[in-house]
């Protein structure tokens, strides 16, 4: 409709049609601008796939799946089978079947390892069907449709490439979807989540740098590395909560570790909102993700400088106690103090170490009131009832810590926090797609081996070669692995009479499929014929002939023409080479006093002026040595 109106919008130049059209587009995008905005929540809510149970966690983002439209291969399959195979098409609709139906699977997957090896399963096939039926110069008419998973806008092309890559996607979701999904309240289900988004950060920085020119924005290389830092940075956060399952110990040491880890966590969030406010990402981000991202960084850089005040008001220097230890700990946590302080003495004085803590809780509820500001802008965030609870409770401890302190103020009451540096002791890193442990099984294994039966080769139709035995001999070798070539055919005999040609593959001998069968069993099933003539199935690829030599015919003065039709084989790996090679002579005489010597060809007889009138008669498969150039 809105097309329609579009080109009506071009064509008049009626002005009354023009506004009354101009009004009816302004409804139709309008409503089209809803329903993107409905879809766009749908896909993005991060409120979807959370774990079922009561937990007190923030929530994790999950990917939506890029949905499709069906997609039916039997016409176009079938055709190119018959066309490009010269095989019965109506004997691989099984094979078609299957192939639509693990498509239609793939659709709607189990969230969970048995989803993610069906996906990988189909993705695996689609390697095969491309190189079996999807030629590089032309397409064969199949139509992929697929629907950018955060705006809802298809994309449509014929070009498998989109199929491929927007599976791969979805193997990244679903491992997003099954993160989410974990149970945070235990060791083994924060390890699986931890597993699940660097899985899914492997996958999607795989589909970044394989498929580079996907046309949908959401698997564009910008987007995809957004989700990749994104998909990391749940996994650090899953790490730090791992680590205080138990419970953080109130003791000096270990709170200097648990402040280095979660303002790791505050880190890589802070990276993450910085790459979703890029061009070209910013304008199509998701206004939630955005948000969350920033309220993330807000709220563990709180919690480092809440844990570090705690550090220091909390634990006094005892007399047994290590000083050099503990201001070697404390250090690590700055790169620089406020100036007069330094830290030995801050450690020994009470009332500095207090001083310093309060300035550090008053910086953690900095944070936290910025990142329940920030919380209460966005109205999907705002409604998620957890993440309001856990961001209320943390910034009412960091009030309760600066309460318990001293209330009166000297002049340190004034110095300014430093900023806490980060540290991990697990450091979280993509896991690369394993392919290979996915064992797939090609759907079109009927056709051949890959390697020669693919939608690159192209060959003759089957020719039928009736083949007789003569003294037990064939008249030829054969060569290669499956399927088997024709080699040092004899040209004399009935094989090649009959249309045998050096190079061709055997299909099949006495109707029996012999493609996938090597040379010891298709010389089996040739000899135990016995005296009775049998049927062999040969193609010949049409691509042989570009390997002729570029020279097929020379003239030399004096002489008749001389033709070279075919080059039988060369020997010039035999030639010796410690042997000096001599003169090449110039091309008028290289006809009259080499002709002996051309490379491998077949000549017709000729007669050379001045010489005995004696024709003398070439045979005309004799073999030539090339101790000369062939010009």
């Amino acid at each position: 409709m809105r097309a329609g109106a579009e080109n009506l919008l071009r064509a008049t130049t009626n002005n009354k049609v023009r506004e009354q059209v101009l009004l009816e587009l302004s409804f139709v995008n309008s409503d089209l601008q809803i329903l993107k905005e409905e879809l766009e929540g749908l896909n993005i809510s991060v409120e979807v796939y959370q774990n079922a149970e009561e937990t007190f966690s923030i929530p994790l983002v999950p990917l939506g799946l890029k949905e499709t439209k069906d997609v039916d291969f039997t016409l176009p399959l079938k055709d190119f089978i018959q066309e490009h195979y010269s095989q019965d098409s109506s004997e691989y609709e099984d094979e078609i079947a299957d192939l639509m139906d693990l498509r239609q699977a793939c659709r709607t997957p189990s969230r969970d390892e048995a989803g993610i090896e069906m996906l990988i399963s189909y993705f695996l096939q689609l390697g095969y069907v491309e190189n079996r039926f999807f030629p590089p110069t032309r397409h064969i008419g199949v139509l992929f449709t697929w629907y950018d998973s955060f705006t809802g806008v298809p994309v449509c092309q014929q070009n498998l490439l989109l199929e491929k890559a927007s599976v791969l996607f979805n193997i990244g979701a679903l491992y997003t979807q099954i993160g989410t999904r974990c149970n945070r309240q235990t060791q083994a289900g924060l390890e699986n989540a931890v597993d699940a988004f660097q899985k899914a950060a492997g996958v999607l920085s795989y589909l970044k740098e394989t498929f580079t020119h996907t046309p949908s924005y959401d698997m564009s290389p910008a987007m995809l590395s957004v989700l990749v830092k994104m998909m990391l940075a749940q996994a650090q956060e899953c790490v730090f909560e791992q680590i205080g399952l138990s419970g953080i110990r109130n003791e000096f040491f270990t709170l200097v570790k648990m402040t280095q880890e979660v303002a790791k966590v505050g880190e890589v969030y802070m990276l993450v909102n910085t790459a979703m406010n890029q061009e070209p990402v910013k304008e199509n981000i998701p206004y939630s993700w955005s948000k969350l991202a920033q309220i993330k960084s807000d709220h563990y850089k709180a919690l480092a400088h809440y844990f570090t005040a705690t550090l220091l008001c909390d634990h006094e220097l005892q007399p047994g106690d290590d000083e050099d230890q503990q201001e070697k700990a404390l250090s690590q946590l700055y790169d620089c103090v406020p100036e007069g302080l330094m830290l030995l003495d801050v450690l020994k004085d009470k009332v500095q170490r207090k001083q310093l803590g309060k300035a550090h809780v008053r910086k953690a509820i900095v944070y936290h009131e910025e990142a329940l500001r920030v919380c209460g802008l966005c109205k999907k965030l705002r409604n998620i009832e957890v993440l309001q609870e856990v961001l209320t409770a943390a910034h009412k401890r960091s009030l309760l810590k600066y309460a318990q302190q001293e209330t009166e103020d000297d002049f340190l009451s004034l110095i300014q926090a430093p900023d806490i540096l980060s540290k991990t002791e697990h450091k979280i890193e993509t896991i690369a797609p394993q392919f290979s442990k996915v064992k797939v099984k090609d759907f079109f294994h009927k056709l051949g081996p890959l390697t020669v039966f693919s939608a690159k080769q192209r060959w003759t139709a089957p020719r039928t070669i009736c083949l007789h035995h003569e003294a037990g001999e064939l008249g030829f070798s054969l060569k290669g692995g499956s399927p088997v070539q024709i080699y040092c055919l004899d040209p004399a005999c009935p094989a090649a009479s009959a249309g045998l040609k050096e190079g061709d593959y055997i299909v099949s001998v006495g109707g029996v499929d012999c493609k996938w069968l090597g040379v010891s069993e298709v010389l089996e099933k040739l000899k135990s014929v016995g005296k009775q003539p049998v049927e062999m199935e040969v193609i010949s690829c049409q691509d042989t002939a570009a390997s002729l030599h570029s020279k097929s015919a020379t003239y030399s003065m004096g002489m008749q023409k001389t033709y070279s039709l075919i080059c039988l084989a060369m020997d010039e790996d035999k030639i010796d080479q410690t042997k000096k090679a001599p003169l090449k002579l110039p091309f008028l005489s290289w006809g009259t006093k080499n002709r002996q010597k051309a490379a491998s060809t077949l000549c017709l007889p000729s007669a050379v002026a001045g010489s005995s009138q004696t024709k003398k008669k070439l045979s005309p498969f004799t073999l030539f040595n090339t101790e000369s150039s062939l010009y």
